[in-house]
């Protein structure tokens, strides 16, 4: 009996805890939490080159899609002329179709000759035999210029990759290089930050993040300048949980229009669902 008594208290003891620190989580004073960019690149070129021009400087507001950095192109460019020349090229395609036309009115001769025995059997093979390698040697034409296309749109891809491309809308937030300056490939060139919307991972505890839900709404508390308030929204709930503290990444999406440095200590305060 005794022994039932303590494990019924050291129950209820664990059970008071448990609910303490489920309560501690929603608390007026909210989580404490950093603010980070929404997305944040380390852009870099795939192949060494020398940097023609830099489009941006620092601190510059970019879209989507926009030429960042261009690498000197200059012999690329010739190599491109001349390969699009032989692509547009048909001059060998012609004179194969042509030399066949031929080698088959040639053939329909030798057929009527060998009908009145004017020619021998033997020179109406060869006759065929001629049809057949010009088949062939009109392939082989259509072949060597279907490469040539291939090649000038190989060619033009990889002028292409001479132009850093930015991939998000943000702005540029350090640039690693100057303009003369040759770069190897996969080197830092420029770091692209997005800060709007500003993500927030927060440490929920487990009882709790299990009752968030995406989309739902929190307040952040930003501490400057007057203790601002925003609404966010839960993106994002982990589905794995730190076994040593009990709790769950719970990641909140917060606009920012007033363009607000990623960065800042706030307090997150949220509701539980009734």
């Amino acid at each position: 009996m005794k022994k039932r008594g303590i494990i019924l208290l050291s129950c209820l003891a664990c059970t008071t805890l448990y609910a303490q620190i489920d309560n501690s989580s929603v608390s007026p004073q909210g989580i404490r939490a950093v603010t980070r960019p929404s997305a944040d690149v380390q852009l870099s070129f795939v192949q060494p080159g020398r940097v023609a021009s830099i489009m941006h400087k620092d601190g510059a507001k970019i879209q989507a899609g926009e030429v960042l950095v261009q690498l000197d192109d200059t012999v690329e460019q010739v190599l491109l002329a001349q390969i699009e020349a032989a692509s547009r090229d048909t001059t060998q395609i012609q004179a194969s179709q042509a030399s066949l036309d031929q080698k088959k009115v040639d053939l329909s001769k030798m057929e009527t000759a060998a009908i009145h025995r004017a020619v021998t059997q033997l020179e109406v093979e060869h006759a065929r035999l001629d049809v057949t390698i010009a088949e062939l040697a009109l392939q082989m034409a259509v072949f060597e210029h279907e490469q040539a296309v291939r090649k000038f749109e190989e060619t033009q891809k990889r002028i292409n990759m001479m132009r850093l491309l930015s991939p998000i809308s943000g702005i540029v937030e350090q640039i690693q290089i100057e303009a003369g300056e040759s770069v190897n490939a996969l080197d830092d060139v420029m770091r692209i930050v997005q800060i709007d919307p500003l993500w927030i991972d927060v440490s929920v505890p487990l009882p709790t993040a299990r009752s968030l839900g995406k989309g739902q709404a929190v307040q952040v508390v930003f501490p400057l300048p007057n203790a601002e308030t925003t609404e966010g929204r839960v993106t994002y709930v982990s589905s794995v949980a730190d076994a040593g503290s009990g709790t769950l990444i719970v990641r909140i999406e917060v606009p920012n229009k007033s363009a607000r440095p990623a960065g800042e200590h706030v307090r997150v305060i949220y509701s539980l669902p009734q």
